[in-house]
């Protein structure tokens, strides 16, 4: 597709409003989120995607259309998946989407695992994969909601080139629509506000003609927000650069809506293709009722509607934190909780993150008009940071005392962390939210806990087994009898079988590391060497 990077843009939605199962309660809105992202996504002007819809199938059609979606993919492609159905857990608190034939109490013969969807994003290719999921996982059914028991999403979809907006977060509802006594479907309030900001480019929120993922979450986080949604999207990401999922009128010329469902036009191609500083020159489009009452709720000047000047900095999501941690092996193998101590940056009470003194004025930066980026860099689709407000979008003349215009003051947190049993040299555990706040009052980044496990003086890991070398007489070897030997329990007593040859290695049972996912324990092989008369 001119003016997007190379590569397939391919999306997959899969809707499922309709079940057999009378613990699973009927939704209106699935089929219409289908139909309705499926349009903005295959608008050659605004998305420029394939699209695939699967509508109300059964468990195996669901699996097998994602293994074909994501099998035989280049690097440079960019996949989308959007699933609007019920989440459901099993007692072990995995998670699984529902489909028209799915049993809750029979979920994994009977439902779509996430650990199924995992296996299939780690085996794809493709750099970059966008999951959307319209479905939560609270703890009962209740008007208009869609949904059973939490879960924690990035533990079982997370992984690198990927980014996952969700609906919800762990603890609240997907609310279908506003007036759910109505016949007519109608899109959930999370897929509407999806297809509202693509559609309208409203989601464009530096008005360079792009809308990315992190643009499309903001837009849908305060959408949901201002129209009063019980509910708060959450955004895990892992992505090599920004990615562009949609174009806006700024990037392409009036009408390109209107055109066939094929290849652009002449005219769109060349719009899209032209150099930046060309394409800057094209008055941005009239912003949308929403972007107009939000921009006046910021303080930034709407055409019609009152304009007070800026009350601070442009709200930005903090930088992630890695923290590098050490555990002995018994840690890592059975799991432990442990009290850690982060630097970290919190929103300055004194001026509540707008960087200015109490009282004093704070002005739109004219090098930027606001936008805090002074456009895209040629020949990519990225924008740099404005270089006389950094970024902040505005000019403070009096900044805060407390944290010297930042927004922010340094803190010491300690956060408590649980470390699974079954986590290797290298995990990393993140911890959403738990990093420093945005510049502005925006979003905490996220806290990566990176796992250094210690080498054990007699045990050695591969994978979840350990290997244990002893040295014993002949004469124990040729008559049998008993040693200790370590684990991770404490000294056992083994067997040793007379008769036994140098070399031979025996099992212990149940004696590994846990596994990390699912239940039990590796096992510890002890290998025996004897020694010579």
């Amino acid at each position: 597709m001119p003016g997007f990077p190379a590569g397939r843009r391919d999306a997959l939605l899969i809707a499922t409003g309709m079940y057999e199962s009378p613990a699973l309660k009927p939704l209106r809105s699935p089929r219409q989120d289908c139909e309705g992202l499926a349009e903005v996504l295959r608008d050659p002007g605004i998305g420029g995607f394939q699209v695939q819809q699967l509508v109300d199938a059964k468990s195996y059609e669901v699996k097998r259309a994602l293994e074909q979606f994501f099998r035989n993919r280049g690097r440079e492609d960019l996949l989308l998946l959007h699933l609007s159905c019920h989440g459901i857990k099993d007692d072990e608190g995995h998670l699984y989407f529902a489909t028209q034939d799915t049993d809750k109490d029979l979920p994994a013969s009977t439902a779509v695992p996430a650990a199924f969807l995992h296996d299939q994003m780690a085996r794809c290719r493709a750099r970059t994969i966008v999951v959307l999921l319209d479905c939560c996982y609270s703890g009962a059914f209740l008007p208009g909601a869609k949904g059973d028991d939490y879960v924690q999403v990035k533990e079982e979809l997370a992984g690198h080139g990927r980014a996952i907006l969700t609906a919800t977060n762990r603890t609240e509802y997907a609310w279908e629509g506003d007036h759910l006594e109505a016949s007519a479907p109608q899109p959930s309030r999370f897929t509407g506000a999806l297809i509202e900001g693509l559609r309208s480019g409203d989601a464009d929120t530096d008005h360079d003609g792009r809308i990315t993922v992190t643009e499309l979450y903001d837009y849908v986080y305060e959408y949901l927000h201002h129209s009063g949604a019980r509910q708060r999207p959450r955004l895990w990401a892992d992505l090599e650069y920004r990615v562009t999922l949609a174009r806006t009128a700024a990037g392409r010329p009036a009408g390109s809506r209107t055109a066939a469902a094929g290849a652009p036009s002449a005219a769109e191609s060349a719009s899209w293709d032209a150099p930046a500083a060309e394409r800057e020159r094209t008055p941005p489009p009239a912003p949308g009722l929403f972007a107009r009452l939000k921009d006046a709720f910021n303080g930034v000047d709407g055409g019609d509607l009152p304009s007070p000047p800026p009350h601070g900095q442009l709200a930005r999501r903090g930088q992630d934190a890695l923290v590098k941690l050490e555990f002995p092996l018994t840690e890592t193998a059975l799991g432990t909780v442990r009290d850690v101590q982060v630097d970290t940056a919190v929103v300055c009470d004194r001026c509540q993150g707008a960087g200015a003194a109490v009282g004093t004025p704070v002005h739109r930066c004219g090098h930027c008009d606001g936008t805090g980026t002074s456009g895209p860099e040629p020949g990519r689709d990225t924008s740099l940071l404005c270089h006389a407000c950094h970024g902040s979008g505005v000019r403070i003349p009096t900044p805060c005392h407390a944290c010297a215009g930042d927004g922010r003051v340094g803190v010491r947190r300690t956060l408590t962390i649980k470390v699974p049993g079954g986590v290797d040299h290298g995990t990393r555990i993140q911890l959403a939210g738990e990093g420093e706040a945005g510049p502005g009052g925006g979003p905490p980044a996220d806290l990566y806990i990176e796992v250094v496990e210690l080498p054990h003086p007699e045990l050695e890991r591969r994978g979840d087994d350990l290997h244990l070398t002893r040295r014993i007489p002949r004469s124990l070897a040729r008559g049998g009898g008993t040693i200790s030997v370590t684990t991770l329990d404490g000294s056992k007593s083994v067997r040793i079988p007379a008769g036994l040859r140098s070399g031979q290695t025996l099992r212990l049972v149940g004696h590994g590391t846990m596994h990390l996912r699912g239940g039990g324990r590796g096992d510890l092989l002890l290998h025996l060497d004897v020694d010579e008369e």
